[in-house]
């Protein structure tokens, strides 16, 4: 992606509400920037989730991109990664956070020279898309308790709103991943109705990411 298509499409400023910081896409610093000097490279599950092993880098399609966090670690590790986001808003801040990322040159420009951004819907673009291994991480159900979540996620829910679609979604990556599908969901999620069961699961202390083999 050109520093010229990612000028073209940023447009800073979006907030959710007066009272609260604006969201932003960050890849340099913050948890991310922490993540990728600490976060343990290959042996993280997200890495192994989507098959970055044994000197394997396959081709991925993150198709619910939200703040990119994922997809960004995951091109940090050599990955090729298209990123599929149908909000516009949302999809506006990561093509601000890509174009900032890149101008801070070094191994933030290589690791973005890796990321594809796309806007549109993933069912429709994914049977037009080659990728061995496709994530999808919907928006996730309410917590079942009153703990309230962090502040950024609900700044990302008010702009995506709830992903109703998210089986039909996994059903279409089904059908088009050449390797593998992983759906990244919370550890003690029920399992999404619609969906064959997964081949096996990685599972962490919050999030369990369950990945249907299909090679």
């Amino acid at each position: 992606m050109t520093m010229t298509r990612l000028a073209s499409l940023a447009v800073a400023g979006f907030g959710v509400a007066t009272n609260q910081p604006d969201l932003r896409v960050d890849f340099v610093g913050g948890a991310v920037g922490h993540r990728l000097k600490f976060g343990g490279g290959r042996g993280q599950d997200l890495a192994r989730a989507m098959g970055l092993k044994n000197g394997k880098t396959p081709t991925v399609i993150d198709a619910t991109a939200g703040l990119g966090r994922d997809a960004f670690l995951l091109a940090s590790l050599g990955a090729q990664v298209t990123l599929i986001e149908r909000s516009a808003e949302m999809h506006t801040l990561l093509a601000d956070g890509l174009a900032r990322a890149d101008a801070e040159g070094g191994a933030f420009s290589d690791i973005i020279a890796r990321m594809t951004l796309l806007h549109g819907d993933a069912k429709d673009l994914l049977p037009h898309l080659d990728a061995q291994a496709i994530l999808i991480d919907p928006m996730h159900p309410p917590r079942k308790n009153s703990a309230l979540v962090k502040l950024e996620l609900r700044q990302v829910r008010d702009i995506v709103g709830t992903d109703g679609d998210a089986a039909a979604l996994v059903n279409v990556a089904l059908a088009h991943a050449k390797q593998r599908v992983v759906l990244k969901w919370p550890a003690k999620g029920d399992p999404i109705e619609g969906v064959r069961p997964w081949s096996h699961q990685i599972i962490g202390k919050s999030t369990r990411y369950d990945v249907f083999m299909t090679g």
